[in-house]
């Protein structure tokens, strides 16, 4: 279908954004595509060692994720990727007017005991407060949703798949020339 939009899974670490991500894309028959294989290696190694990432670092991840999206413009995808700050959701949806947001939001306590539980990822419990720090939630002129992350992984697509349908059509954004 030519009209797909592409679904950023947005949120603090721990909320499940791959997880969700994943689920929404089965779904929706949607191909996926995890954020965090989009950072650099320097990236990567600063958040292993605790060190929050800052805008500059942030910029090149954006903009791989950026080209991801522009390729999907039309064809719709999903991708989970934090986009913590409004500039950073500005920058992606500049890659596909298409771009919507699925923003998983929670209590601090049940991410942190989720970050807590979870093997074998590189964004260590310690970096939640910055990520925390960081976030600025969905504003009312920015095409999404926002999905409480209690429950199971099911639970929560399920939310997101119901909010994302009230939404209505993937339409472009209203321009003079449409």
């Amino acid at each position: 279908m030519s009209s797909q939009r592409v679904i950023v899974v947005m949120g603090v670490a721990g909320t499940g954004k791959t997880t969700v991500g994943r689920l929404l894309a089965e779904a929706l028959g949607l191909p996926y595509a995890e954020g965090d294989a989009f950072h650099p290696a320097a990236n990567v190694a600063k958040m292993s060692a605790g060190t929050p990432l800052q805008d500059a670092d942030r910029w090149p991840w954006l903009d791989a994720i950026g080209d991801w999206i522009r390729g999907r413009n039309g064809l719709g995808g999903v991708v989970a990727a934090s986009s913590l700050k409004r500039a950073y959701r500005d920058r992606l949806r500049a890659a596909g007017p298409r771009t919507v947001f699925v923003h998983l939001a929670g209590e601090r306590p049940l991410i942190e005991e989720r970050m807590a539980a979870r093997t074998g990822h590189f964004m260590p419990p310690a970096l939640l407060d910055s990520q925390f720090a960081t976030l600025e939630p969905l504003q009312e002129d920015e095409r999404g949703v926002v999905v409480d992350v209690s429950g199971s992984p099911e639970d929560i697509t399920a939310r997101a798949l119901d909010a994302l349908g009230r939404l209505g059509p993937a339409e472009l954004p209203r321009t003079p020339e449409n």
